[in-house]
């Protein structure tokens, strides 16, 4: 059973790979291997402008080594018009059936004097995917065959303009987005009130949960990360005690019954993903 199938029937569970070094694939992918089963992988593209392995690739490893759904991250940033219709065609050859769509960190926040090229936006990428799954390219030229590509998007739960954001969804839903990956959420408020009012727009929604690694990263976060909004209660918390997994996996018991799932950011930390994945079981069993 396909990721987009399962977010249909049952509480759905997708986690990223932490950062890759250099050529040494091999260390993160053991790592990958220590995950308790869960349905989805995503590979960043090169975050905040710094080298990576290409996403792609690597979730084709992913894909044939540990059997789980890939999701390379595909950044509007690095790639012409014509070099990203190439590169899905690879990544249709190599088995990668999800893509997330993304604008991408601008290169001058990572140490490269490289140039953007944004050939196209988020929403123009969404519907030149679209168009290759019916074996068209930029061009409505046909190319021969088709793609499959299942597209994945971002949302802000936590926007300061969440009417505002509504719509943004809604017009990556009109170009074609399948399933959204959300920002990570502390305020379960707020994520419940998102989650309910984008629930009419019909598209699955994996919520973003980050456990917080100490008080120290609670307080950057919430002063310094944009669209990441850290109640004072979590802060408080943190520092009478509770760990960030606790946090975490309080926000997972609030908010499962109105999403689809949780995209679980812990940074590599296959440990913590594993405590929030078996707590996430104890929920669904009883639900």
């Amino acid at each position: 059973m396909s990721l987009m199938e399962r977010m249909g029937i049952s509480f759905t569970v997708t986690t990223e790979l932490g950062p890759v070094k250099g050529a040494l694939f091999q260390d993160s992918l053991n790592k990958a291997k220590e995950y308790l089963p869960l349905d989805g992988i995503n590979i960043h593209d090169c975050p905040m402008g710094n080298l990576r392995i290409n996403s792609i690739s690597m979730g084709s490893i992913i894909q044939r080594e540990i059997h789980v759904d890939a999701i390379p991250h595909l950044t509007c940033r690095d790639r012409s018009l014509l070099g990203t219709q190439a590169d899905l065609l690879g990544a249709h050859a190599l088995g990668i059936r999800y893509v997330l769509v993304t604008t991408g960190d601008p290169p001058k926040h990572g140490p490269y004097p490289s140039k953007p090229v944004y050939d196209y936006n988020t929403h123009e990428l969404v519907k030149l995917i679209k168009k290759m799954n019916v074996g068209l390219d930029f061009n409505d030229k046909e190319f021969g065959g088709s793609t499959d590509f299942t597209v994945a998007c971002t949302a802000m739960p936590t926007a300061r303009d969440l009417v505002r954001e509504l719509e943004r969804m809604e017009k990556k839903i009109n170009a074609g987005a399948d399933f959204f990956q959300t920002q990570v959420v502390y305020d379960v408020e707020k994520a419940v009130s998102f989650a309910q009012k984008a629930k009419p727009l019909g598209k699955p929604i994996l919520m973003g949960i980050m456990p917080l690694k100490s008080v120290k990263m609670a307080k950057y976060m919430k002063e310094h990360v944009e669209g990441i909004d850290v109640p004072e209660d979590v802060i408080f918390r943190m520092e009478n005690g509770t760990s960030g997994i606790e946090i975490a996996c309080g926000i997972v018991r609030e908010i499962h019954r109105h999403v689809d799932g949780i995209h679980i950011m812990a940074l590599g930390d296959v440990k913590g993903t594993n405590q929030i994945i078996e707590y996430v079981k104890t929920l669904t069993n009883g639900s």
